[in-house]
């Protein structure tokens, strides 16, 4: 696998349509490498997308390209790229091993046994590559496609709810293998329905709703630039009192609440808040120990687009 300097995946004023039904709408977007997660509620158009990424569909209007070449008609791509559909298929007559080499084969890999072994070793599955699949467990499965997907070591990987069926430490090797493809130059782009996974793991996140692109980058920047609803904040201080106070005389501030030792403080203005509670607190005389947003979670981010 080679890095390159053009742009991993490009989609540019992707549209697809089934009849009257528009299930992508004019998406328009670029990846490079590292860790890209796919977000939207069920029916937003995130598998229509990612089967558009793979080339398995074709655009109604606009062009996808992967490393820097269409994919829609270029089964050659296949090789510098790897596959994981969310649909359950394995065929269960065969073992893990036996699975994984047949994916090396069919690249045409000078060694398939030592392709397929490496890449079933990556999964964590390597005491169970002899058991046929059909015995596997859905989470089993789920990781022996991901081997399948990685045998030939390709540059781009699309993957539709990898985490399927995995149990939490399963969860967190996945998680761990991904982000070591994405250290090594490699691009990821996943879809989840698990908003702290797509947190913990995206380096950037594509949020989709109703078939268009609603929000794209790294998830807190996003919810900075919701300038339109309220953010709240957790503050730590020296005298909560006495600085929900002086905090309430600013206009940058809406509403400030103290429950126990908790400070909350509601604004309509992220940026002049964040700039005027050090000047506020010092001419009250209040130290500022800490400050958290309540609001700055993917879900959180996720829910205000949708509800737009």
């Amino acid at each position: 696998m080679t890095a390159t300097s053009q742009p991993a995946i490009e989609v540019a004023g992707v549209s697809r349509w089934y009849g009257n039904v528009v299930a992508v709408n004019d998406v328009t977007f670029s990846v490079q490498p590292g860790v890209t997660g796919l977000l939207g509620p069920n029916g937003a158009g995130k598998s229509t997308l990612l089967h558009m990424m793979a080339g398995f569909l074709r655009p109604s209007s606009g062009e996808v390209r992967i490393l820097g070449e269409s994919t829609w008609g270029r089964p050659d791509l296949y090789r510098r790229v790897g596959i994981v559909l969310e649909r359950e298929a394995v065929y269960g007559g065969l073992t893990g091993y036996e699975s994984v080499r047949v994916n090396a084969r069919l690249h045409g890999l000078d060694n398939p046994h030592e392709a397929a072994m490496r890449a079933i070793e990556l999964v964590d599955l390597g005491a169970a590559k002899d058991r046929r699949t059909g015995t596997y467990s859905k989470g089993m499965k789920q990781r022996i496609k991901i081997a399948a997907a990685l045998v030939h070591d390709p540059a781009v990987l699309l993957l539709d709810e990898p985490f399927n069926g995995a149990d939490p430490r399963q969860r967190l090797h996945l998680m761990d293998l991904l982000r070591q493809m994405a250290r090594e130059g490699r691009a990821v782009m996943f879809s989840s329905h698990i908003l702290e996974e797509m947190e913990r793991l995206g380096d950037g996140v594509l949020v989709i709703v109703a078939g268009r692109l609603a929000a794209s980058g790294d998830f807190r920047a996003i919810r900075r630039l919701m300038t339109d609803r309220p953010h709240e904040f957790l503050v730590e201080s020296s005298d909560n009192r006495v600085l929900a106070q002086a905090l309430l005389g600013d206009t940058a501030v809406s509403g400030a609440s103290i429950e126990g030792d908790r400070l909350t403080v509601r604004t309509d203005d992220f940026t002049r808040f964040t700039e005027q509670l050090p000047r506020i607190a010092q001419a009250a005389r209040v130290t500022v120990i800490g400050l958290s947003p309540l609001d700055e979670s993917l879900e959180s981010v996720f829910e205000y687009l949708v509800s737009r």
